[in-house]
């Protein structure tokens, strides 16, 4: 596959738009070769170039090309624990994941495409109970350095707070007045931006992806650390 990425297809919204109305394995077989040219291939094609200034901002997470089982996401929804629901989804995307991760539970940069809601970030969703508890006590234990983390002047410009679902109690072994308890409550720590749909037309936007994962670096390099990985060597 050629190393070139000149902004994804108009069709790609397109088809994801006539998919989420004909979610069924008919329709997906008649267009399968459609969905090969104007979402995987354009998609690697997007990986491959990402790959370098990925490899600037942090070389310790992989850009993978590959059509499967690469940092693609598949669009076959997972069919163990449901019965008759749409067998695929409706959203596109990719996950850049620390090399020693194994799942999207790993620290990652993300990138999400769906009709009316695409958006970009980086951080770690839903880690296992260890995990987390290494990144609640590295805030807790550096109370400064967090507060230095989420007020970043360029990341705050880019994408606001950190976000992710929560407990409603402070988790236990950590004080509820801990100046940044509602962040120790977390169970996942995000930045996502909301991304225009021509802004992923544009001929840039593999340097737009770049500088906007490049911004999320206090927060990646934060939580990777904290689970006591290197975020770039």
């Amino acid at each position: 596959m050629k190393n070139t990425f000149n902004g994804f297809p108009t069709d790609l919204i397109t088809f994801l738009e006539q998919l989420s109305k004909n979610n069924n394995r008919e329709w997906f077989a008649e267009n399968k070769q459609r969905y090969r040219d104007s979402i995987q291939i354009p998609m690697s094609n997007f990986i491959m170039a990402l790959a370098p200034g990925l490899d600037r901002t942090a070389n310790c997470f992989t850009a993978d090309p590959r059509l499967n089982g690469g940092s693609m996401f598949r669009i076959y929804k997972d069919a163990r624990y449901s019965k008759n629901k749409p067998p695929f989804k409706t959203n596109v995307g990719c996950q850049f994941r620390h090399e020693a991760g194994k799942n999207a539970h790993a620290p990652g940069f993300y990138l999400h495409i769906e009709p009316g809601n695409s958006f970009i970030g980086g951080g770690i969703y839903r880690p296992d109970s260890n995990a987390l508890l290494q990144i609640r006590t590295a805030i807790s234990e550096n109370a400064e350095k967090w507060s230095q983390v989420i007020g970043d002047k360029e990341m705050k410009k880019q994408y606001g707070e950190v976000s992710g679902d929560s407990l409603k109690r402070p988790p236990r072994g950590f004080s509820a007045e801990h100046q940044h308890i509602e962040h120790l409550k977390k169970k996942t720590f995000f930045v996502i931006k909301p991304l225009e749909t021509e802004q992923l037309y544009s001929g840039n936007f593999v340097q737009q992806a770049e500088d906007l994962f490049q911004s999320a670096s206090p927060l990646m390099r934060f939580l990777t650390e904290a689970v006591e990985l290197p975020y770039s060597i």
